[in-house]
């Protein structure tokens, strides 16, 4: 067994105590483990400095000194500091603790010299260092010059003792232990050398104890290509596997169907970006593997329609499409949608969610399983046991992140002898560099064009001064014939801040628009399903003129009488939030508006979402700003298990890294799809280490 794989608890330093801490802290239980648990920051111990050279309040002060006076003084409330003065042959300053008094006083000796390190106070003339570092002097001997790493701790891990220098220490027994061969390189010879990259050996030991800003730089660099280089490999590994084993129905025949509507029974002109993405999944549904793409379009970008020719082609070749929708107003709305477009062909689609009960459903299982139905739209009772195909050769996703991988792979397997294509689509645009995170194993389609006539949604930033003229601009509207959302921000912490929010909002608007010249809808979180439902319903037949909600009004839902959005405290939504929301109006013929309400005072934050929300209607130019604001990490909505957790990378500030680590694994792939070339040798040896720890899960879209 490799050192490497040791338990901590058997190394110096560690114990039972500590271990259980790690585990339980930062769920790590090996030396390998702990490796790989990274400073966030570095503290400069590469210059001896004098006192005198603490020239303003926080200066970071490394210095020897001696120890003239100590002693313990006891304030009001019996709480007591400690406080000791240093000098060396510039001048003193004295250090003050005020808390573990009682481990530190017996360390501090008068006479002795002492190497210091801390931030300086200044109140005057007076300089005072808080709770600093300190050692006593031995010679020369631990005045190593350094940068000391300061690993992110927490309540427990202190408690136990486990703060960051004692961390180095026990980081300083292991490296002490390690060799090269413990670290075999995982990457190709000619890859190395071409970016100049340092051992992984190096990287680990350069990551945790630089000598120098050189050494840290290179350690981080060849970590953070290897957090992106083995994500992506693995991802287009695992895609040439699926592409080769994975056969798919092979749909060779554009029919009578297909024709039929295309020819005679399609509302409008498809765009350029909508043709260019049927053709993409033609190739793909034709080819005899199995398809699995995503489709990303922009709210309004007409990936219905897209949805619906894809399922056309299916049934040309006899097999059966589904489309699964999240939530059962969007299933009823693509319900809805496609029936309407097929009514002229005669085409019946059955529905199929949880409130489809007793003879209908059991009319629509019963169709579907001998064939009778070519296409089901549902929400996830699509994927119970009972709901059985006759022959699914098409399952299409909307908006996949509302359902978990486990959910689709029942879907996956609705077709014992081939599984069917997978079409996955999106409305919430993703900046390049994060779908190739994300979606590094599906095909990805993008519709990056609206249809034409489709009128461009006007929006405005509208401060509490402008309150008067936003009423009386809505008052315009409704006389107009056209209804309005206003929507409150979901404040997380309080449901009940939320709906006083309402509430107020909505009693402020009663004397605008008072009953029975106007009606309004609220929909808020707290109200049962059905409420929910019937107040929907109500604004969705046109009954009210206005919909007051907290709840983010359900994706997807098409109200195209609905012209005007207005989001209070909009400073409080994400971008991609902001955007979302305004696709919920612009559905109709006629010019929409989205009124962006704020307070006066706003952040540089909230200034740059309003700018970027009245600049463009472009929604991946809206993710990519989203993406720059909040970085990676918090970009919700793409996936369920959010994004890929890079320890170090950072795919924003480091595009150039994702952009080579990227380039090198698709050159690697694409000219030895199966990793079998000598040179690749050591590639293929460490992704199958990588893959033996996971499940099976890349099997599913």
């Amino acid at each position: 067994m490799s050192f490497l794989d040791s338990e901590l608890v058997f190394i110096k330093g560690v114990g039972t105590v500590k271990a259980d801490a790690l585990k339980t802290e930062l769920g790590v239980t090996h030396v390998r483990d702990f490796l790989q648990i990274f400073p966030y920051r570095y503290i400069d111990k590469t210059k001896v400095q004098k006192i005198s050279e603490a020239r303003a309040d926080g200066d970071v002060l490394l210095f020897i000194a001696k120890l003239v006076h100590v002693e313990k003084i006891t304030g009001k409330f019996n709480k007591s500091r400690l406080v000791a003065l240093v000098k060396d042959d510039t001048g003193f300053i004295e250090l003050v603790w005020f808390q573990k008094i009682k481990y530190v006083e017996p360390l501090l000796v008068e006479g002795q010299e002492y190497v210091i390190y801390g931030r300086v106070n200044l109140y005057g003339s007076k300089k005072s260092i808080p709770h600093p570092e300190f050692e006593a002097l031995i010679a020369e001997a631990n005045i190593r010059p350094s940068y000391d790493p300061v690993y992110s701790s927490t309540e427990k891990l202190d408690r136990v003792g486990l703060d960051s220098k004692v961390r180095r220490k026990i980081l300083h027994f292991i490296f002490e232990r390690l060799t090269p061969s413990d670290f075999p390189e995982n990457l190709p010879t000619h890859l190395v050398q071409s970016l100049k990259l340092c051992s992984r050996l190096e990287a680990l030991q350069w990551v945790h104890f630089p000598a120098s800003d050189q050494q840290r730089n290179l350690a981080q660099n060849r970590i953070k290509f290897e957090e992106f280089f083995w994500l992506q490999v693995e991802l287009l590994f695992t895609k040439q596997v699926k592409r080769q084993q994975l056969k798919g129905a092979a749909f060779e025949i554009i029919g009578h169907y297909f024709k039929e509507f295309y020819d005679r029974h399609l509302p409008f002109s498809l765009t350029n970006a909508q043709k260019r993405v049927i053709k993409e999944i033609r190739a793909d549904m034709g080819s005899g593997a199995q398809m699995n793409r995503l489709l990303q379009g922009d709210v309004g970008s007409g990936k219905t329609i897209v949805a619906l020719l894809s399922m056309l082609m299916a049934a040309d070749n006899g097999y059966q499409a589904c489309l699964m929708a999240p939530t059962e107003i969007l299933a009823s709305q693509h319900f809805k949608a496609l029936s309407e477009l097929l009514l002229p062909m005669g085409i019946e689609i059955g529905f199929l969610t949880g409130s489809v009960k007793g003879k209908k459903r059991v009319e629509v299982l019963e169709k579907l399983e001998s064939g009778g139905l070519l296409f089901l739209v549902g929400t996830h009772a699509l994927i119970e046991d009972h709901v059985v195909f006759q022959n699914l050769g098409l399952a299409i996703i909307d908006e996949q992140h509302k359902f978990g991988v486990a959910q689709r792979s029942k879907l996956w397997q609705k077709n014992r002898k081939t599984p069917p294509h997978i079409l996955v689509m999106t409305a919430t645009p993703i900046p390049r560099t994060l779908a190739m995170t994300l979606y590094g194993d599906l095909e990805v389609s993008v519709i990056d064009e609206l249809p034409p006539g489709r009128k461009e949604i006007k929006t405005i930033h509208k401060t509490e001064g402008h309150r008067p003229e936003m009423i009386r601009f809505l008052k315009e509207q409704i006389a107009l014939g056209r209804q309005v959302y206003i929507v409150y921000p979901l404040i997380e912490e309080s449901e009940q801040l939320d709906l006083q929010n309402l509430q107020e909002g909505y009693e402020r608007l009663l004397p605008h628009f008072p009953a029975p010249e106007f009606q309004i809808s609220v929909v808020h979180g707290r109200m049962k399903p059905q409420d929910k439902e019937s107040e929907m319903q109500r604004f969705v037949r046109g009954t009210t003129q206005i919909m007051v909600a907290t709840t983010v009004i359900e994706v997807g839902v098409n109200v195209p009488n609905a012209s005007v959005m207005v989001i209070e405290n909009s400073e409080r939504f994400g971008l991609s939030q902001l955007h979302q929301l305004r696709g919920r109006v612009g559905r109709g013929a006629e010019q929409s508006f989205c009124i962006l309400m704020t307070g006066y005072k706003l952040s540089q934050e909230a200034k740059f979402k309003m700018s970027t929300m009245v600049r463009t209607n472009n929604g991946f130019e809206i993710a990519e700003a989203d993406l720059q604001l909040r970085g990676p990490g918090e970009i919700t909505g793409t996936r369920q298990s959010g994004v890929v957790d890079f320890k170090l990378l950072n795919i924003v500030k480091d595009l150039k890294i994702v952009n080579a680590a990227r380039y090198y694994a698709e050159e690697i792939i694409t000219n030895d799809p199966l990793l079998e070339k000598p040179e690749n040798l050591p590639v293929r040896n460490h992704l199958s280490n990588i893959l033996a720890k996971k499940k099976d899960w890349g099997r599913i879209s």
